[in-house]
This record gives structure tokens, sequence and C-alpha cells, in this order.
């Protein structure tokens, strides 16, 4: 019995409470039907809904209690009297509102939460989630196109990215991650990396927490449209780099892959342990470095030798681990051949890795000192990025190498560059199969970046340059003056 009067007292108070101060948590009254029904709801305009920008008031710039206009798509701070969404509402007659937060739906200026099954799509593109099952299927099973609200149809996981000024050298690199199957199917699922624990005011999580948000977005089979916006990617890119990177300025797709990838791991308190975070495990590997220093040259024979019997010239090992591996390429030819015509010239892959085969020997200068070194590697990981030096930086500008890379797409063999005692144990795992390649065109410092992406599910390569998507043929691809490339272990090999 006074169960019953607490619960009677507590509509009643609900019900007389003012409507400008209730709180997104409280339930409005299931017996007032004014809280389920909206006429108004023929008026939201899908078109126009953009969730892929920072989540803040458009006049107040706050990020706190932010509401979208359904009918306009623009945001604004709360829904009580005089604040920003109620003038919207009353001033443009919009009335149908989303919190951005609690995915809750309101009327104003009445204020009352409206609930309805035909705005889930709404909530849907807002958050999207994928089960574990859905996941699996994603490179499994042949995959249906997708229609947006205006007709055009997609391929989830192949839409475009947009440009904001110059961020193509960020795009193309996210566009490559989003196909790394096992960093793809970690961030589809929230759950994963919600339980890290982080110390209080740690906002370096934010750019784990955006990067599943545009994974999410780019797989998302419900969009309402065929392009996702980075936009709040790369703010936080911009912040957390320090202003390093940014979105109005061309940058180097290297250093943002090689930044980005640690500075994940680092958010998600990974350490210097192969298995402490999910990028460590599928992308880094181990290599031996021989370094031994070389005598000036000026000295005579006799002095070489008392200098090379010294433990500061002998030969040092080093273990170490590593993200990408660094190819070099030839020079180019200086002058043109018995045609009076300039060839471009080529280069074998397997050329290039052979400086990583433990017996391949290159310079390095400092200001001071003159060493030789070579590498060997003693374990691959399951994905291999390749960085392709096409640039050199001397005294008076920056100079391309346009030299060709021949590579094969399909089941390349990493075995040659694998130390002796580790190609014995690891002969069948050694075999990698190409899914992204990221181009450089143009001048060194006003050139364009694109990628090349395989969607595994039906086999079909991608070119994808900022929002433009296209078919591509594998041969095309080699012919291309590749800058970066990832290779995964194929499934066959093991």
């Amino acid at each position: 019995m006074a169960q019953n009067q607490a619960s009677a007292a507590k509509r009643v108070k609900l019900e007389n409470k003012p409507a400008n101060l209730l709180e997104d948590d409280e339930t409005p009254s299931v017996f007032n039907p004014k809280y389920r029904v909206c006429p108004y709801l023929d008026t939201i305009n899908r078109n126009l809904l953009d969730f892929d920008f920072e989540k803040l008031c458009s006049i107040s710039l706050t990020r706190i209690n932010v509401y979208a206009c359904l009918v306009c798509g623009k945001y604004f701070q709360g829904r009580g009297t005089n604040t920003h969404a109620y003038t919207h509402s009353v001033g443009e007659a919009h009335h149908v509102f989303l919190n951005l937060h609690t995915l809750r739906f309101y009327c104003l200026p009445d204020n009352y939460e409206i609930i309805d099954s035909s705005l889930d799509d709404i909530k849907y593109v807002l958050n999207p989630t994928f089960t574990r099952q859905e996941i699996a299927k994603l490179d499994k099973v042949l995959p249906k196109h997708s229609r947006t609200v205006d007709g055009v149809l997609y391929l989830p996981g192949v839409v475009g990215l947009n440009n904001i000024k110059a961020n193509d050298y960020c795009n193309v690199v996210l566009h490559a991650l989003s196909h790394v199957g096992p960093l793809r199917d970690y961030f589809l699922r929230e759950q994963n990396y919600a339980h890290i624990k982080r110390p209080p005011g740690d906002s370096m999580f934010t750019l784990v927490q955006r990067f599943g948000e545009l994974m999410r977005k780019m797989w998302n089979p419900r969009n309402f449209k065929a392009h996702v916006s980075p936009h709040e990617m790369l703010q936080a890119v911009v912040l957390w780099s320090s202003k390093r990177f940014q979105i109005t300025e061309q940058g180097d797709p290297i250093d943002f892959l090689s930044w980005f990838l640690n500075t994940l791991h680092r958010a998600m308190k990974g350490n210097k342990q192969p298995n402490s975070s999910i990028l460590y495990k599928i992308f880094l590997g181990e290599m031996q470095i021989y370094t031994r220093k070389i005598p000036p040259v000026e000295l005579d024979d006799a002095a070489k030798q008392q200098l090379l019997a010294t433990d500061e010239y002998k030969d040092q090992v080093e273990q170490t681990n590593f993200i990408y591996l660094t190819c070099d390429l030839p020079p180019p030819p200086l002058f043109t051949d018995e045609f009076r015509e300039n060839i471009i010239p080529q280069v074998n892959l397997y050329q290039l890795l052979g400086k990583f085969n433990g017996s391949a020997e290159k310079e390095y200068k400092t200001y001071k000192d003159n060493f030789m070194k070579r590498f060997e590697i003693t374990r691959l990981p399951q994905f291999i990025i390749l960085y392709i030096k096409r640039f050199t930086k001397n005294t008076f500008f920056l100079e391309k190498n346009p030299t060709i890379v021949n590579f094969p797409i399909k089941n390349v063999d990493f075995g040659d560059i694998l130390g002796m005692r580790q190609r014995d144990k690891n002969v069948k795992d050694t075999k990698y199969n190409l899914v992204a390649n990221i181009v450089h065109d143009g001048d060194p410092k006003k050139g364009t970046y694109r990628a090349h992406i395989l969607h595994k599910a039906n086999g079909q390569w991608y070119e994808m340059q900022d929002l433009h998507v296209t078919e591509i043929l594998p041969q095309m691809i080699t012919l291309t003056e590749s800058y970066i490339q990832i290779y995964e272990r194929s499934p066959d090999s093991s």
C-alpha cells in the first residue's frame, strides 16, 4: 500500500514539474499519451542530417547537453525555456530534436519525449553498433550494396572520406587501416576497449574513441549518405599531435601512420611487450641490427688495423622492434638513354627487401662518424607495413624518386629476409598478400595521395581518393608509384 502511494506521489510530482527542468534520465508519465505520439515526425529531413562533425552547439560552442535539430540538422544546446534549442524551435518552427548523448528524441517547445520506432534508423546512424556475428561475416559473406536516403548505392567499408582542405595524406592511411581485418574487428565493438582503465582527466583516450567511431561509420550498412567525414577524428589528431599534423597543410602519410599507431598504442595503455595492445599484436615485428664503426679514411693501414682491434670498432648487435620496414630505392639515372628519352626506371620488390637479409650492408653517416649497418629480421608480424622511401631532402630542395616497384599482389615470400634459424622454424608462414597500397602522384610538395584497397569478401580492388571510389584491376596497381604497402600473412601459408 505504502509502495503504491509513493509511486503515485512520484508520478504526480513528475507531471507537475516544469518542462524546462526535466532531466534526460527522468521518464515522463506513460499515462499521458502526448509523451508517445508526435504530429511533427513528417517534418524530419534525413537528407540534412550529418553526425560526422563535432557535437557542439552552433551558437555557444559548448559540448554539454547538445541537441540536433532533425529538421535542419544544426546543433543547439539545451531544451528548456530560453535555451538555444528552445529559441530555434520557436523562431523556425522546427520541433523534433535528438539528444546527441542520450540518443533520446524530444519535441520542442512543448518539451516532451518522443517514443517511436520509426526513429531507430536515425539513432543507428548516430551510433552504429555491430554484433560479433555481423563482424565475423564482413570478410566471408559476399557483401550487399546499401542504399542511401537519396537512392545512391554504396558498399559498406568502401566509402569516400571528405577532404576538408589538405588532409588526403590522413585519409589514405585511414582507408588502409579500415581494411586491416583484426584492427577493424577490434574497433567495431566499443566493448573491446571500453574497459581500459584510464587516469582521471586522460583525454588522450579520445583518439581511441574517435577512431572507433570512424570505423563503425565507414562500415555502417544503414548510412544516410555514401561518404563519411573524418572531421572529429582529425580534430583529435590535430590536438594530440600538438598541431604537427594539420587538415589545412599537406603532410607525409608515413609520418602520420607511425605517429598514429604509436599514439593509439600508448592511449590503450600498451607497453613494450608484443601483446600489450591490438596494434602491437598485428604490426610489431622483431629484428637484429649489426653495427660496425668505420675508421677515418685519412689513417694509414696500420692505424686502421689498430682501431679495428678495439671494442669500439667491433660489431655491435642490437635487438629491436619495428612497426614498418623502410625500403630504399636505387637512385634514378641522371642521363637519358641512346634514344634521348627518360625511361622510368623499375626495380623488383625482392631487390628492395634484400636490405633485411642479414648480409647486405649499408653505410650511415653522422656529423662525426661513419657506420656500416646490416639488418636481420627475426620475427615477422601478421601484417607487414613497407615504406618505400621516395623523397630525399638536400640543402636546396625536396626530390622525388619516380622508380616503379614491381611486386606481386599475392604470395609475396618474405622468407628470404628471415634469419637462417627463424627461416627453418617459419618456413610455412612467410607468404603474404597485399591488402592496401598507398600511392603518391605529382610533385614532392604539391602532389596528392590515393589508396588501393582490397575488399576481401568479394575479392575486388578499389581505388579511393577522398570522395572518389572506383573499381580497379589488380594489374593497374603494380604500375603506380607505391609509397606505403600493407601485406597480410596468407591464411593458406599456415
